[in-house]
């Protein structure tokens, strides 16, 4: 059986459990080069081949597990959480085409991470309650209607992928699509994992003071950083639900 594995953002406990017992149980394991923490494969046992899949192309990644008898138990691992910028749908269709059977094991991704770190909520009451999760486009292309100037004028919370590389241009693309420039702004880099930094500032001030970060970090934008938003109708004593009436 085939597993696509979220690792999680990169503390080596926070992959599921199933994640890990998957990992004790694999035969083979192809783990998504320096993304993933390392020390994951510790989980592998003793007879385990590891392949690393940084240089392998689609073709070698589907060469390689359809290379294991069918009864082994193969994991393809994945950071974060493969749904999200995993490239898993391209390795699911040649799966299927061959006539495999596999499963997808959720992770906890880098922006749940972030948030953490920072300990923020993406969507607090009068401020936003809609996170936008995107990235500024590169060598890959996003589609016209999502380029960042557009997704700026919702107003949103932003998480933001595969963009801190590109820092000065996101930040004046999330300026001219709306956002003030003293909007809050963050670079969290590699979260969870033992060399992460965080540094905070605006639209305006970020550049400069997160030039230094690499391509593995999260670009977090908006209001939700600040010290501004409404207290939660849920646990309002004067906001009736179906488990609690209202507090005169």
């Amino acid at each position: 059986m085939i597993y696509f594995i979220g690792a999680g953002p990169g503390a080596v406990d926070l992959i599921t459990v199933r994640g890990m017992e998957l990992l004790k149980r694999a035969d083979l394991v192809i783990y998504a080069g320096s993304l993933v923490n390392p020390e994951l494969l510790t989980y592998c046992g003793e007879g385990c081949e590891k392949m690393n899949s940084a240089s392998m192309t689609l073709e070698e990644v589907i060469a390689a597990m359809a290379a294991r008898p069918r009864t082994q138990t193969v994991v393809r691992l994945h950071t974060g959480d493969p749904s999200i910028y995993g490239a898993i749908r391209e390795q699911m269709d040649e799966l299927d085409r061959l006539g495999y059977n596999y499963e997808v094991v959720p992770g906890v991704s880098s922006m749940n991470a972030a948030a953490a770190v920072l300990k923020a909520e993406y969507t607090l009451p009068g401020v936003s309650q809609t996170l936008i999760v995107s990235r500024m486009a590169g060598r890959t292309p996003v589609p016209e209607k999502e380029d960042i100037r557009s997704l700026a004028a919702h107003g949103a919370s932003m998480a933001l992928f595969l963009s801190a590389g590109m820092l000065e241009k996101l930040c004046g693309e999330l300026i001219e699509g709306g956002y003030a420039p003293d909007t809050p702004a963050a670079v969290v880099y590699k979260a969870t994992w033992p060399d992460e930094e965080v540094v905070k500032g605006t639209l305006e001030t970020l550049p400069q003071k997160a030039a230094h970060l690499g391509r593995t970090a999260l670009v977090l934008v908006g209001g939700f950083m600040g010290s501004e938003y409404e207290r939660s109708k849920l646990y309002d004593p004067a906001f009736s639900h179906m488990f609690r009436e209202a507090k005169k």
